[in-house]
């Protein structure tokens, strides 16, 4: 019978790893990728402002009740960069692959998107901006809990008390709402319109969590691609059958200009150009010096001279005929 001892040898008191300084531990913490996707998301949260300012703009002060107008012009721009980046792919990351495969799922989740787009941008004609924004933040206990279901996500004590804050804060700013319009006779519309944004917030949270899912196991093309794809489709019809009325403000030449305006950037960004060597384009260029423009240019000693081929569509009166240096 062998025995197998193992023996630890003391270390001395004092001579382990030192403890990370204060300034260490906060270079840990703010890491590159954290500072990056902070600003980025600052980025995101101006141009999502910028989004609900131009809203209730339009529906206060245009009465241009278009929800699902805006949203289907975000769909088209998804559907011209990333669904024919899809189209254009080989192999099993090509959209007719994708669309085989899980078709269905991005068809439900593209409805999610669009619905939820609609609530939150309807909820403006009945409700107030901040209103609207705060009560956005309910999408946060909604990721907290469909995250713990679907993406086995493990959040300690501290996310379900602030969570459960902002819950409470919620239902505060609703109870304001209603107060505040019962004073202006306003009561009924303004609880409306905070359910609208509640709607949308829920809805915002399960699209959140399949694109969550989607981007980190499939690929952030293939979403957006999709979503171009089934939100213009669907956006399209729900457009075409609630706000045609609506739209008869607008002139069709509004929208035939936009998209006449993006296939001309794409034709023009496709292809490259070249510079034609022509006598006849050098001969606008003049020397500012005292050097003649006639003079061939001067070169360094020990320099050959450099073998140069100049060709012509066609000699015009007054130009030389085509010459070849050698």
């Amino acid at each position: 019978m062998i025995s197998v001892v193992s023996t630890v040898e003391s270390v001395p008191r004092g001579t382990g790893t030192p403890a990370p300084s204060l300034y260490q531990r906060i270079r840990n913490v703010l890491t590159r990728d954290l500072l990056v996707t902070l600003a980025m998301g600052q980025v995101l949260s101006l141009l999502i402002c910028a989004i609900s300012l131009t809203s209730k703009y339009l529906a206060d002060d245009f009465h241009a009740n278009t929800p699902v107008f805006q949203s289907f012009l975000n769909y088209i721009l998804l559907f011209l960069v990333y669904t024919t980046t899809l189209a254009v792919r080989q192999g099993e990351g090509n959209l007719l692959a994708i669309l085989k495969q899980r078709w269905w799922k991005y068809m439900i989740l593209g409805l999610v998107d669009i619905e939820a787009n609609y609530l939150v941008l309807k909820a403006y004609q009945y409700t107030t901006l901040s209103s609207v924004q705060l009560l956005d933040g309910f999408v946060i206990p909604v990721v907290l809990l469909l995250s713990c279901f679907f993406l086995l996500v493990r959040y300690k004590a501290a996310h379900f008390v602030g969570a459960g804050l902002c819950l409470l804060g919620i239902g505060c700013m609703v109870g304001a709402d209603i107060l505040l319009g019962r004073q202006q006779g306003l009561g009924e519309q303004k609880l409306f319109g905070d359910l609208l944004v509640l709607g949308g917030a829920t809805l915002y949270g399960i699209s959140n969590i399949c694109e969550e899912f989607i981007v980190k196991n499939l690929s952030r093309v293939e979403f957006l691609g999709m979503m171009g794809l089934f939100g213009s489709f669907f956006s399209g019809i729900q457009l075409a059958i609630m706000e045609h009325k609506e739209l008869l403000k607008f002139s069709g030449l509004y929208l035939l200009s936009f998209f006449v305006i993006i296939l001309g950037l794409v034709f023009y960004a496709s292809s490259s150009t070249y510079v034609v060597q022509d006598p006849r384009v050098y001969k606008q260029f003049r020397n500012t010096g005292s050097q003649l423009a006639n003079d061939p240019p001067q070169l360094r000693p020990g320099v050959p001279e450099p073998s140069v081929t100049y060709t012509s569509l066609g000699p015009e009166q007054g130009d030389e005929l085509p010459v070849r240096v050698a």
